[in-house]
């Protein structure tokens, strides 16, 4: 799967806030947004730098999908 979504807490369900077109069965991984990293305002500034550097010098087409990427993720563990 590689698009994010979003869902809030109700009655202890969870709720996706937009449709999805995800065959029925999927399983999906979900983590807190809150609980995500523990970076400060400084650490979050330099990491949305860093971001904003790579994104800007890569090269369509060279990178790795995303569900590809998580699966060697997911192996490690």
């Amino acid at each position: 799967m590689s698009q994010a979504l979003r869902a809030r807490v109700k009655g202890g369900r969870l709720v996706l806030d937009e449709p999805c077109d995800l065959p029925e069965g999927t399983e999906v991984e979900l983590v807190p947004a809150d609980d995500i990293d523990e970076l400060d305002e400084n650490e979050r500034a330099r990491l949305h730098g860093f971001l904003a550097a790579s994104i800007r010098q890569h090269e369509p087409g060279s990178g790795v999908p995303s569900d590809e990427l998580l699966a060697r993720i997911r192996s490690r563990h």
